[in-house]
This record gives structure tokens, C-alpha cells and sequence, in this order.
């Protein structure tokens, strides 16, 4: 019966992801744009990103903890009702040209992302521990077909926007709305029965501890403290490294003469990047062990840090090669972190602990986002880029380290 309803669970997830992915991409694609056009200076271009991952904070606590007690059903459609909210918000103040609006709405516009990444864990809820890596990875590769189709769409949702008197750059916000309301539609229909309120059902009904001991006997971190530790470690450096290089492409880009389109398509590549490896990436973590994919996403993120320094400004393919690499050392970080963390975290507690886990990311996220702009402001985008890479390196140690007390590599 799980087996069945754990294919039905992924099937509805798959559906809300790829609507979802499409909101994720708004803010991703033309955020520090629209943030530079309305305040006049790059310095505050990062401002935007932080602002919807710090909101992602908050909302990722709410989403865990409403999950805690109503199950995944009720805390996924709430975050993604909240983003909707948020679109809409970033529309209304764009048309006012207030800045102040735009910056609150931002805020709660980042629900849709912290949504995107927790329905991560509903898709591990009741899936064996052999087959986690793979189950997280489905749910993430629902996303590339709304993230890549998304940043496309920049231009046209741009010019449809202006046909209603909506400033060009908010357009792709008007798909975010939509998208971000289906996919809270989609959830609240259909994700029945709630995977994480079943799997604690099943594991009463077998009379198993909630915390089994065949989960941490396969575990690559053996000691809870110790996976959670490295697990958020793990994704909230690649988170910070990822957001503050992708935050700071498109106003380089434009800085060169780049139009908007030629930045969106760089995007969709990198967000493609950051979801269409998943599959790969879920059976590297389930064959191999997740503390070498962990290590290896802070070498791919070093490559990526490189690429985009060196590349020259003229070079739209050099720079999409940059963010796909980028992308693709975040996939690795982000499906390696989220199953140790799913590993060593007990289904009791397990959806509240996810959330605050989550918390971390997205404080890295925001701070990632705001220091961006303020570092290319000083230096230049090929120092952030740099800088960005090497930081990332530290994944690597910290994987090695943690192998050394645990019982699988």
C-alpha cells in the first residue's frame, strides 16, 4: 500500500513542482532588475534576493512547523498561497513605484521559494532509506520544466505586462501569481493521504520505534547532532555561494550590454542546472554514500566560481556554462544534505527539524543575495565570483571530517 501511495505522492508533487518552478524563476530572472531600475543603484541590485530568501526563512519555520502538526498537505499549499501573495504584491508596487511595498512583498513572495524546497522532504517521507536520494530527486527535477520555461518567458510576460500598464520588468511576476496559486490548488486537492501523517501511521501500526535503527544503521552520519550539523552546513554554503553569484549575473550581463532576453537564457540554463541533475544525483547519493557527493558539489562550485571570473563579459556562452556549473554544484550540496539530514532526523520531530534546518539555508541565501551587490559595488563581479568558489571549497573538509566518524562514506 505505501509503495502504491508513495508513486501517487510523487506523481502530486511532480505536478505542484513544475507549476511552482515557473514562480521560483520570477524573482530569480528579473528580481535585482527591477530592484536597480527602481532605486537607481547597484549596490542595492542584491537587495531583492535577500529580501525573498530571508522571507523563505520565515516561511520555511512556518511551513515546518504547520507540517509538524497538520501534516505536508495543509503547511505546502499555505506556503504556496503565501508566494501568490507576495507576486501580487511586487506587481501592485511596481505600478506605484513605491520601493517600500516592493521590499515587504518580496519578503513574502520568498514563501514560494522556501515551499519549493521543502516539498523535497515530502517526497523522502515514505521512501526506504535506499531509495531516499532518488525520491528527492524526483521531486527536484519536477522544477526544471517551470524553472527553465520561466526565465524564457521574461520578455514576453514583460511586454504583456505593459499592454495593462504594468512596468515591463514586474511581467514575469503575473506567471509567479498563477503559478504559485495553481500549485497550492494542486496540493490541497490532491495530496491525500498526507505521506509524512502516514508514515508515522505505519510506523505505530508495525509497532516500530519512530526512529528507526535501520535508518541511521545505513546513515552516512551515524550521531543526529552531527547530521544535522553537516547537513545544514552542506546546503547553506552552497546555498550562499549559489544565490550571490546567480543574483549578480543579470546586472552583469546588462552592465555589458546584454539584453534581457540574453539574461533569461542564461538563467533558464542555470536553473535547469539546478534541477535537471537530480535524478543522477539522487542515485550517486544512494550508490555512493552522501558525504562524497557533498564534497563534490564544493569542487563543482569552485569550477563554476572560476568560469565566471575568467569569462569575458562579451561571452553569453562562457556565462551560462558558469551558472550551469553553479547550478549543478548546488544540485549535489542540496539532494546530499537533504538525505543526511532525512537520515539522522526522527519521524516525530522530522518536519520541524526540516523546517528549521531550512532556516539556515535561507539565511545564507539572503545574505548571500544582499552581500552580492554590495561586493561588486566595491570590487567587480569576477571578485565575487571568485571569492565565491573558493568559500564553497570549505564543503570539502567538512564532508571529510564528518566521514571520519560515521559509518558509510
Amino acid at each position: 500500500m505505501s509503495a502504491h501511495v508513495q508513486r501517487r505522492t510523487l506523481g502530486v508533487l511532480v505536478s505542484a513542482q513544475i507549476l511552482s518552478g515557473a514562480g521560483l524563476a520570477a524573482g530569480i530572472t528579473v528580481g535585482a532588475l527591477l530592484a536597480q531600475d527602481m532605486l537607481h543603484s547597484t549596490s542595492l541590485a542584491g537587495l531583492p534576493s535577500a529580501l525573498f530568501t530571508a522571507g523563505s526563512a520565515l516561511a520555511a519555520v512556518g511551513v515546518g512547523r504547520l507540517s509538524q502538526s497538520h501534516g505536508r498537505r495543509p503547511g505546502l499549499a499555505a506556503g504556496y498561497f503565501a508566494g501568490a501573495l507576495g507576486s501580487v504584491g511586487v506587481i501592485v508596487a511596481a505600478v506605484l513605484d513605491n520601493p517600500g511595498l516592493l521590499f515587504v512583498a518580496l519578503f513574502v513572495y520568498g514563501a514560494g521559494t522556501a515551499t519549493n524546497l521543502q516539498a523535497r522532504y515530502a517526497g523522502a517521507d515514505l521512501a526506504t532509506v535506499s531509495h531516499r536520494g532518488r525520491a528527492v530527486s524526483t521531486v527536484l527535477v519536477a522544477t526544471t520544466l517551470g524553472g527553465v520555461v520561466g526565465p524564457n518567458l521574461a520578455a514576453p510576460t514583460g511586454e504583456l505586462a505593459e499592454v495593462f500598464g504594468i512596468p515591463y520588468l514586474a511581467g514575469p511576476f503575473l506567471l509567479a501569481a498563477l503559478a504559485y496559486g495553481l500549485a497550492a490548488v494542486v496540493l490541497a486537492i490532491w495530496l491525500r493521504p498526507d505521506p509524512l501523517l502516514l508514515a508515522r501511521h505505519l510506523a505505530a501500526e508495525v509497532q516500530e520505534p519512530i526512529q528507526s535503527s535501520s535508518a541511521l544503521e545505513t546513515a552516512p552520519v551515524v550521531d543526529a547532532g552531527r547530521g544535522i550539523a553537516v547537513g545544514g552546513f552542506v546546503m547553506a554554503l552552497t546555498q550562499l555561494v549559489m544565490v550571490a553569484i546567480m543574483t549578480m549575473t543579470p546586472v552583469h550581463m546588462l552592465a555589458h550590454g546584454h539584453g534581457t532576453a540574453a539574461a533569461g537564457m542564461v538563467i533558464a540554463v542555470h536553473v535547469g542546472a539546478m534541477y535537471l541533475p537530480s535524478p543522477l544525483t539522487g542515485w550517486l547519493v544512494d550508490r555512493f554514500g552522501r558525504l562524497p557527493v557533498a564534497g563534490a558539489s564544493g569542487v563543482t562550485l569552485l569550477a563554476a566560481g572560476l568560469l565566471a571570473a575568467l569569462a569575458p563579459s562579451d561571452s553569453v556562452v562562457l556565462l551560462a556554462a558558469a551558472l550551469a556549473l553553479l547550478g549543478l554544484g548546488w544540485n549535489l550540496g542540496l539532494v546530499a544534505g537533504t538525505a543526511i539530514i532525512t537520515d539522522t532526523v526522527p519521524l516525530a520531530t522530522r518536519a520541524k527539524t526540516q523546517g528549521t534546518v531550512d532556516v539556515s539555508i535561507a539565511v545564507a541565501g539572503a545574505t548571500g543575495g544582499m552581500g552580492s551587490g554590495l561586493m561588486v559595488a566595491a570590487t567587480s563581479y569576477p571578485i565575487l565570483a571568485l571569492a565565491g568558489g573558493v568559500l564553497a571549497l570549505a564543503v570539502v573538509p567538512a564532508a571529510a571530517l564528518a566521514g571520519r566518524h560515521g559509518s558509510k562514506l
